[in-house]
């Protein structure tokens, strides 16, 4: 299921606050992605709803499985594509990372699995 573009990114924040602190906070979300609390809260309720977080009132947010695999793939997308904008543009380690950011929610599956190809063939070819 394709899920809209604040809705992965809400996603792939709290994975990464999960990796650091074990669960996220909407205080620190709303901070790392530049938006109010508000907004965090109405959106941690709706992911709730589709089973995508665990959240306690007032509390700790931790991803289901669920949302941990939608996570997963938005930041293994994000992570492929500054990769290759890094590699085949030239890029600046930040500027991949922006426009990474931007296109890994409306590249298909197809452009993703093409650039996957792209790169470890390039790699395989930097080792021979």
């Amino acid at each position: 299921m394709k899920y809209s573009e604040s809705i992965e990114m809400y996603l792939e924040t709290i994975l990464l606050e999960e990796e650091r602190h074990g669960h996220a906070h909407v205080a620190e979300i709303a901070e790392l992605l530049d938006v109010k609390m508000p907004s965090v809260t109405k959106a941690m309720d709706q992911l709730k709803n589709n089973g995508l977080i665990d959240k306690e009132t007032y509390g700790t947010i931790t991803l289901t499985e669920k949302g941990r695999a939608v996570a997963h793939r938005v930041y293994h997308s994000h992570q492929i594509l500054i990769r290759f904008l890094e590699k085949t543009l030239h890029l600046s380690p930040a500027e991949a990372a922006e426009n990474a950011c931007r296109i890994e929610h409306v590249a298909t599956e197809e452009l993703l699995a093409a650039v996957e190809r792209y790169l470890a063939e390039s790699e395989k070819n930097t080792e021979s």
